[in-house]
């Protein structure tokens, strides 16, 4: 952030350092918007982006360019240091006491080819079945379990979604 030519006019000299500063802001912004969700449960990283907003703001008192900048910073850093709202706290909450309900998940021990694991099966009418079927099973069985529980196979396919689409 704050590395600087050992050669050159002073102009070129704080032109480098202001391309330099701004490269930075403009990293540490995507970053928080990429993983903001991840970071308010990061101390560590929490400490660094406000310190990092403090850094960019005595540096906007010298460099007048940087202040452009700033607001967005500000917004970021505010954004991700406030308390995770209330209907992420109820996930989180659900999210644990399905855990908690679970022994191996506490104790940590090796996932087993016999354990079961729940699916939601999603419908196109937007309801949902829950199966346990074992970890091991094929897309055969998971199929076949599905069919069971909807009482019909027909023009059951299986797709598998990610957070990228």
């Amino acid at each position: 952030y704050h590395a600087q030519p050992s050669q050159g006019t002073e102009q070129e000299k704080m032109d480098y350092a202001l391309n330099n500063k701004r490269r930075v802001i403009r990293l540490v912004l995507q970053w928080a918007a990429l993983y903001g969700d991840l970071l308010q449960e990061d101390e560590a990283a929490m400490a660094f982006l406000e310190e990092f907003y403090v850094s960019v703001s005595d540096d906007t008192r010298m460099i007048a360019a940087l202040k452009e900048q700033l607001p967005e910073l500000e917004k970021i850093v505010k954004q991700i240091s406030e308390e995770p709202k209330a209907s992420q706290k109820k996930h989180k909450v659900l999210l644990q006491l399905f855990n908690t309900s679970d022994d191996r998940a506490q104790k940590r021990q090796p996932i087993r080819g016999s354990d079961e694991v729940l699916f939601k099966v999603y419908c196109i009418d937007q309801t949902y079945t829950t199966i346990r079927v074992p970890v091991s099973s094929s897309v055969k069985e998971v199929i076949s379990a599905v069919a069971d529980k909807l009482g019909s196979g027909e023009g059951l396919i299986i797709v598998k979604m990610s957070s990228g689409g």
